[in-house]
C-alpha cells in the first residue's frame, strides 16, 4: 500500500485532529461555510482543486469537495496531480490503495486494470509526492467509501495532457466517474500579480480552452504546477463549461509574504 509522505506536515497525522481541521476547511471564511447535504443529480464530470497545506489551502480545496458532495457521490475518483519529484516516465500512476490517517482509500480495480494497459503502473513513482495525497483525506471525508485510481503527470505538454486524457477516457468507459485534477496556481509573486495572472488563466480554465491554457502559460510565464492535469482532466470528460468556486492565495490564508504568494483555485466542470 501507498503510505503516507505528508501526513503531520501538509495536513494532520491523528485522525480526529485531520476530521477537525477538514471541517474547518469548510467552516472557514474563505470556504463553502459549511459541509453540503449529498445530492445525486450526478452532472459534474470534473473538479480541480489545489494541493498545498490544509492551513494555506484547504478552505480552497473545501469548495471543490463541497461540489463532489452536493452534485452526488460517482462510483469512481480519477485523482490526477503533477509530479514535483522527476519520476522517469512522461506519467504513471499507482495501482496501489493510498493510506492516509482516515484509513485505506482502495482502487478501483477495474479501470486501475484497464489503465494499467495504457500507462505504467508505477506506485514507486508516487512515494514521495503530495500532489495527489492531500486530495485523498477530503475525499474519504465526503465519501464513506471512496474508490479512486491515482495518476502523476510528469511531462505536461498538450500531447501528454491529450493522451493521458485518451487513456483515461478509455479506461473508465462505462463507470461513472469523477476526474479531480490537482493543480495550485502562480508561486512566490506579490499578491497583486497573482490574482492579475492567474484571474486570466482562469478565465480559459472556466471556458474550458485547453489551448487558451496553454497560451497563458507560455506567453505570460506562469508557474501554474499542475496545468496539464488541467488541461488533461478536461480533454477526459469532454466538458465544455466550467465555473470558478474559489480563487485566493498563501496571503489570503496565511497572511504570510505578501510578496511571494501562491495561488490556489477550485472549479468545477459539466
Amino acid at each position: 500500500m501507498r503510505q503516507p509522505a505528508v501526513a503531520g506536515r501538509f495536513y494532520p497525522a491523528d485522525a480526529g485532529e485531520l476530521r477537525r481541521t477538514i471541517e474547518a476547511c469548510f467552516a472557514h471564511p474563505l470556504g463553502p461555510g459549511h459541509v453540503p447535504e449529498r445530492g445525486s443529480s450526478r452532472r459534474l464530470r470534473a473538479v480541480l482543486a489545489p494541493h498545498a497545506g490544509y492551513m494555506a489551502s484547504g478552505p480552497i480545496a473545501a469548495h471543490a469537495f463541497s461540489e463532489i458532495l452536493k452534485d452526488g457521490l460517482p462510483e469512481a475518483y480519477v485523482i490526477i496531480g503533477p509530479d514535483h519529484y522527476g519520476i522517469p516516465y512522461d506519467m504513471a500512476m499507482c495501482s496501489e490503495p493510498y493510506v492516509t490517517p482516515l484509513g485505506i482509500c482502495d482502487t478501483h480495480r477495474e479501470i486501475s486494470e484497464r489503465l494499467a494497459k495504457l500507462i505504467p503502473d508505477s506506485p514507486a513513482s508516487h512515494r514521495l509526492d503530495h500532489s495527489v495525497e492531500v486530495e485523498i483525506p477530503f475525499l474519504q471525508y465526503i465519501d464513506p467509501d471512496p474508490h479512486v485510481v491515482t495518476v502523476i503527470l510528469s511531462r505536461q505538454d498538450i500531447s501528454s495532457a491529450r493522451f493521458l486524457a485518451d487513456a483515461v477516457r478509455e479506461a473508465t468507459e462505462g463507470i461513472d466517474t469523477l476526474v479531480i485534477a490537482s493543480s495550485d496556481l502562480c508561486h512566490y509573486i506579490p499578491d497583486g500579480e497573482e490574482k492579475r495572472l492567474d484571474s486570466k488563466f482562469l478565465e480559459c480554465v472556466r471556458d474550458c480552452d485547453v489551448n487558451g491554457i496553454y497560451r497563458r502559460i507560455h506567453e505570460d510565464g506562469l508557474s501554474v504546477c499542475g496545468f496539464g492535469p488541467i488541461a488533461a482532466a478536461i480533454m477526459a470528460t469532454g466538458s465544455e463549461h466550467g465555473s470558478i468556486l474559489a480563487h485566493n492565495n498563501s496571503w489570503d490564508t496565511l497572511h504570510y509574504d505578501e510578496n511571494a504568494v501562491v495561488g490556489y483555485a477550485a472549479a468545477s466542470f459539466v
